[in-house]
């Protein structure tokens, strides 16, 4: 469970550092590209406003020789031959620095390198006159960064290109502002980070408390401690999981019981017919008891009981393993259900209760494996001959309902008890606590009658009130 905690951190940390630093990088190219824009831009109009300046200067000298000094000093006077004095925002700018004192040549040409601008003045044949940075003059121009310029223009002809590109941004005010606001970027990432991780870790330890819960009840259920049961709150998933487990773990416990109880019912089913045997047949041996033929027959008829006790107990297996094989067909309901009253109708006239059949119009076809069905019947009608005094009526009937054939077995004798109801198709259960075997068969005719229903895609269901009778109801899919 740590190593569950560590990857569940280790993966939130993970997204979280790409996170930050995609968004630190963003934001530096993003407010990088947006600060060039503003300079490059800026720049431009002061290439737009130095144009004319630069043009007099040529057109009084006919040279570019010694214009550095009207780059470093735009306002001269001297340089400007008046020219600026007439545009209203440059010759504010001459004012104020004036009124300022900057007049001095070296602290105007630093003016350029504050506010970010770099100054290139390139004559018509591509080669650098002037450069504010000192590091260009005399070489060649790239054409490509010459058209990025402001072309100076004399009587509609071109004597050279201004171009203003963005200083070295690490030492001027914009590189500061832009190293600035990537810090700011990059301990806002961290700070929320932190802030991040530490949510994450109390969501995960909310996360890994019910699985440590589980994981210590599954251990103890593995073990064979089946009482286990973990604590469910809320709806979500983790929730679900653990009352899902605490299902389980009632189911395993459940058939465990089931399972010792059918393991005690076993051995109480085998050891009656195998102590009267055994005891017959000792007394035989020992000259107390006489071998005749009724011996022999009792002894014969315990030794058919086991047989069926175990072809009982085989059955009811392979029917909830679904491996039980059935010779499924189209049968007509009709006959099969006169003959299994048939059979059992001499036991009803030992026990004087009258057995009647009703059969309600022509039944359609179902698909059945005809010996298993007349089982189904057969235990049925046992059933409620075994359980009601003399004088009960039993009524076998079969009708058709919409897509269903429906075959049912009432009687008007004792009734069930409403607490016996739920456990009728319980295997070894019985009404008869004491198992009187005069009065109760082995408890696993009900069982096997569900399983089958079940195997044919049918169900069966019971009614039941005391003193007032009993209705078994099966119903099967029409063919």
């Amino acid at each position: 469970m740590h190593s569950l905690w560590l990857k569940l951190i280790g993966a939130f940390a993970l997204v979280i550092v790409i996170g930050t630093g995609l968004v630190v990088i963003l934001v530096s190219q993003t407010t990088a590209g947006q600060f060039e824009l503003y300079i490059t831009r800026t720049g431009q109009q002061w290439a737009a406003h130095l144009g004319p300046v630069l043009a007099s200067y040529y057109a009084r000298t006919g040279t570019w020789e010694r214009v550095e000094t009207v780059l470093r000093n735009p306002w001269s006077s001297g340089a400007s031959n008046g020219s600026m004095m007439h545009d209203g925002m440059m010759d504010g700018d001459r004012g104020w620095i004036e009124q300022g004192g900057m007049r001095d040549s070296d602290m105007m040409g630093d003016m350029w390198a504050w506010s970010g601008d770099r100054l290139i003045l390139v004559q018509a044949d591509g080669t650098v006159v002037a450069d504010t940075a000192n590091t260009l003059v005399g070489s060649q121009l790239q054409a490509d960064v010459i058209n990025k310029g402001t072309p100076i223009l004399l009587r509609e002809r071109t004597i050279g290109t201004l171009v203003v590109t963005p200083f070295a941004m690490s030492a001027t005010p914009a590189g500061d502002f832009l190293g600035a606001v990537n810090r700011s970027a990059l301990l806002s990432g961290l700070a929320a980070g932190v802030v991040a991780i530490g949510l994450g870790s109390l969501l995960f330890i909310q996360i890994i408390r019910p699985l440590r819960r589980l994981s210590a009840a599954a251990q103890a259920i593995a073990g064979g401690d089946l009482s286990q049961r973990v604590q469910a709150r809320g709806r979500d998933e983790i929730s679900q999981v653990a009352l899902t487990f605490n299902q389980m773990a009632e189911h395993l416990q459940r058939y465990a019981v089931e399972r010792q109880n059918m393991i005690g019912d076993i051995a109480h089913e085998l050891r009656t017919p195998l102590s009267v045997i055994q005891s017959n047949l000792e007394a035989m041996l020992d000259g107390v008891l006489p071998t005749t033929s009724e011996e022999l027959s009792s002894l014969h008829q315990e030794t058919l009981l086991l047989n069926r006790l175990i072809t009982d107990l085989r059955t009811l297996s392979l029917a909830e393993a679904g491996q039980l094989h059935l010779d499924k067909r189209p049968i007509d309901l009709d006959p099969l259900v006169r003959q299994a009253v048939d059979r059992m109708r001499l036991r009803a006239e030992e026990k004087n209760i009258v057995l009647e059949t009703h059969i309600a119009g022509e039944l359609p076809q179902v698909q059945a494996d005809p010996e298993r069905l007349m089982q189904v019947i057969t235990n049925l009608v046992d059933n409620a001959l075994r359980y009601n005094p003399a004088g009960t009526h039993v009524t076998v009937s079969a009708c058709a309902e919409e897509s269903n054939v429906q075959i049912s077995i009432r009687d008007n004798g004792t009734g069930i008890s409403p607490d016996d109801v739920p456990h009728l198709f319980e295997r070894f259960w019985r009404a008869e606590k004491s198992r009187n075997r005069a009065t109760g068969g082995s408890g696993l005719g009900l069982a096997i009658v569900k399983q089958l229903i079940e195997a044919h895609h049918g169900q069966v269901r019971v009614e039941s009130q005391s003193g007032i009778g009993t209705r078994f109801t099966v119903q099967l899919p029409c063919f």
